[in-house]
């Protein structure tokens, strides 16, 4: 009879759940990096207005002054978002590890339950081997009882009839 692990279906809802969670990880982190892809948008944005800044007309700077502390604005927003993202992939990561710990924790336990298994059925198959032997021998032994009372026998018929 196969080997057959008594919590497979536990097993195998964990790692689904494992996986299931693995995706979520990946989304959250996407966020992330769509976050600092953003930030590093707008800090590119900010150093341009400040090049052209540089080279536009005085009459323009109190425009570019307001569209910088927007600029400004926007970056503690976007840092804020990803402070958040980040987070969440945190605690996505976390749960995660929480997910793949019990994996590994129910394949141990299944690897143990195996090799007492095969353990046990190198045991069964040594004792079937072991009365076989023992079957064995006791019928050689009888055999060669026989055989040693037949040769008894023929020596007495021929002990008697000489």
């Amino acid at each position: 009879m196969p080997f057959r692990y008594r919590l497979q279906k536990v097993l195998e809802f964990r790692i689904r759940k494992k996986e299931e969670q693995l995706l979520v990880v990946q989304k959250a982190h996407q966020a992330v990096l769509i976050a600092e892809e953003n930030i590093r948008k707008n800090e590119e944005e900010i150093e341009a207005t400040k090049k052209n800044m540089r080279q536009a007309d005085p009459m323009m700077y109190e425009t570019y002054d307001n569209y910088l502390v927007h600029l400004w604005e926007k970056a503690e927003q976007l840092e804020a978002i990803r402070v958040e993202a980040q987070k969440v992939l945190d605690e996505e990561t976390a749960k995660l590890v929480k997910l793949e710990q019990g994996v590994k924790v129910l394949e141990k336990h299944k690897e143990k339950h195996r090799d007492a298994y095969i353990e046990e059925e190198k045991k069964a198959e040594l004792k079937t081997y072991s009365e076989l032997g023992v079957t064995r021998f006791f019928r050689q032994s009888q055999e060669r009882i026989e055989e040693e009372q037949e040769i008894l026998k023929k020596l007495e018929e021929i002990d008697g009839g000489s």
